[in-house]
């Protein structure tokens, strides 16, 4: 989804995030189909302690397309794939990747509610969930994480799930950040994606939307360095993590690409300021757009 992968390279950059001291990595299935999962299995052996795992379960892509099944057989076993791939006998975090209306919610619970107490994994989230999906999952288990897409251009979560997660006391695990690359400061109006690159299919890297995005980076750039001494991409997960109790999951590919993390901590990002980047974002995305695009097939119910 990002244009592949170079395994030697991915495995360098989870040693050199170790030797920061990140100790989260997520990943799923569903990413390189099973590959993203086995990288990190290699990566971590031997240092398997040093580290928490987030993965995903209850998509489907044994057939045309990716479709979301979360039906209990299905999670089961996704389970058993992912302990094999990622070389451990438990998982710290275990989501559900994306809400299934197929199946209900409460019986997707029970599942995992189920691995919990066989010791398979630690702690249950899901991603992608509303609160109204969250009601009827919390009814038969404990929900400790929520992953939803958030950052400065993709807010909607603002109104409905972050308040939900600080009332339930359920942890936020943001997800796109910097928004598929558009907030590192380095894409341009020139920039082209290969492959089967997410961002080919986003609506905010086709024009007219393009442009209004990079004039925002722009503009955030200048205020980033005028008020901070830093960069635009350090704003924006800065930004992320001062809206309260969020951890911003933060994509590599390269161990280099991790030596921006130092300019997003130690700091902090006043109200005055928020407020000035709420302006510019009103004053130049004209056509905002959120990261529907994203959401795999729905299946339909039995």
């Amino acid at each position: 989804m990002w244009g592949g992968t170079e395994e030697k390279d991915a495995i360098a950059t989870i040693h050199h995030a170790l030797d920061r001291g990140i100790n989260l990595i997520d990943t799923a299935p569903v990413y390189g189909f099973g590959q993203s999962e086995e990288i990190v299995g290699r990566a971590l052996e031997g240092r398997r302690d040093k580290v928490l795992i987030a993965t995903k379960a209850g998509l489907d892509w044994s057939g045309e397309g990716i479709v979301r099944n979360s039906k209990p057989a299905r999670l089961e076993k996704e389970l058993e794939d992912s302990l094999r791939r990622l070389k451990t006998d438990v998982i710290d975090i275990y989501q559900i990747h994306w809400p299934d209306e197929a199946t209900a919610f409460e019986q997707t619970a029970k599942t995992l509610e189920g691995f919990r107490r066989d010791g398979k994994i630690r702690a249950i989230g899901v991603s992608n969930f509303a609160p109204e999906h969250m009601d009827r999952f919390l009814k038969e288990a404990p929900l400790a994480t929520i992953q939803p897409p958030y950052n400065l251009f993709e807010r909607g979560i603002e109104d409905d799930v972050l308040p939900y997660a600080k009332k339930h006391d359920i942890v936020v695990l943001a997800y796109g950040a910097l928004c598929r690359g558009l907030l590192s400061g380095k894409i341009t109006a020139k920039t082209t994606f290969d492959g089967d690159d997410l961002r080919n299919n986003d609506p905010k890297f086709k024009a007219p939307r393009r442009a209004q995005y990079l004039a925002a980076v722009a503009k955030l750039d200048a205020l980033a360095k005028d008020k901070f001494g830093k960069s635009v991409l350090a704003l924006a997960v800065r930004w992320l993590l001062d809206r309260g109790d969020t951890i911003a999951l933060w994509g590599a590919r390269k161990p280099s690409q991790l030596d921006a993390i130092g300019d997003v901590m130690g700091w902090h990002i006043d109200n005055a300021t928020m407020k000035e980047i709420d302006k510019i974002l009103d004053e130049t995305v004209k056509e905002p757009v959120g990261p529907e695009f994203m959401a795999p097939a729905r299946t339909k119910a039995a």
